[in-house]
């Protein structure tokens, strides 16, 4: 028994030196929300994104790859269909009904990034407080759904000249935490995130104004992202080693 107690502490002392940071790829998907900021809250409010990325992380911690997101939501702020209304607020379909008519929010976004992660820990030297800045390219759009197809006024191409249909080269940053475990199962990330837009509408008659759009327009989302990772380890990353 007296043999017991040395050992364990020459165990956990063994298991306490573990490998350095390595090179990794790291697969994954992730989910948040954003808030509109510049021209774009005038047009929406909250909505939602996921997507999925493919990053490399490097021994040195830097990081680097690709993020694509979709974004979604019902808060449409800007009236569309306006000058379809009747005087009671609703649009009527060919029959003169009022017309079942969904109107939400269409995006995506898709982004080179770069970036660092900074150790905090030496117990988990692939973890950290990941901070990267991205270049890339959205795209937004307001979705008319005529459920019965009732409504001849937006009907097939007719609608895009009420969709505001509108991208353009992005710049997007994010901070916050990654955190890759050593028995591979729990691996995550989440934080902050910054996107700023410089677009213009790609249609060329807003049917509401009966005028071209040719505004060029700052559009800017804040939100918060969590995300699952897959790290495709070549090793472990804890193999344990003796002096």
């Amino acid at each position: 028994m007296r043999f017991l107690i040395p050992l364990l502490f020459l165990s956990f002392f063994l298991q306490g030196q573990k490998d350095s940071a390595i090179t990794v790829p790291l697969v994954g998907v992730n989910f948040g929300g954003q808030i509109p900021y510049g021209d774009l809250a005038n047009r929406f409010g909250l909505n939602l994104r996921a997507g999925g990325s493919f990053l490399i992380k490097t021994k040195k911690n830097w990081i680097y790859g690709l993020d694509a997101f979709y974004i979604f939501g019902r808060n449409v702020k800007e009236d569309v269909l306006v000058n379809l209304k009747t005087p009671e607020g609703y649009v009527t379909d060919n029959e003169g009904y009022p017309a079942d008519l969904r109107i939400t929010e269409r995006g995506i976004g898709v982004h080179a990034h770069f970036g660092r992660i900074f150790n905090i820990d030496k117990s988990f030297p692939n973890s950290g407080i990941m901070v990267t800045v991205g270049i890339g390219y959205l795209q937004h759009k307001v979705n008319l759904y005529d459920a019965q197809n009732r409504v001849a006024a937006i009907y097939k191409d007719l609608k895009k000249g009420y969709d505001r249909f509108s991208g353009g080269p992005s710049i997007s940053q994010f901070i916050g935490y990654l955190h890759l475990s050593e028995n591979r199962l729990l691996n995550f990330y989440l934080g902050f995130e910054s996107y700023q837009t410089f677009a213009k509408s790609f249609r060329k008659l807003n049917y509401t104004t009966g005028l071209p759009d040719t505004k060029q327009r700052f559009d800017g989302l804040l939100g918060f992202r969590a995300g699952w990772i897959l790290p495709l380890y070549k090793k472990k990353p804890n193999e344990f080693y003796y002096n």
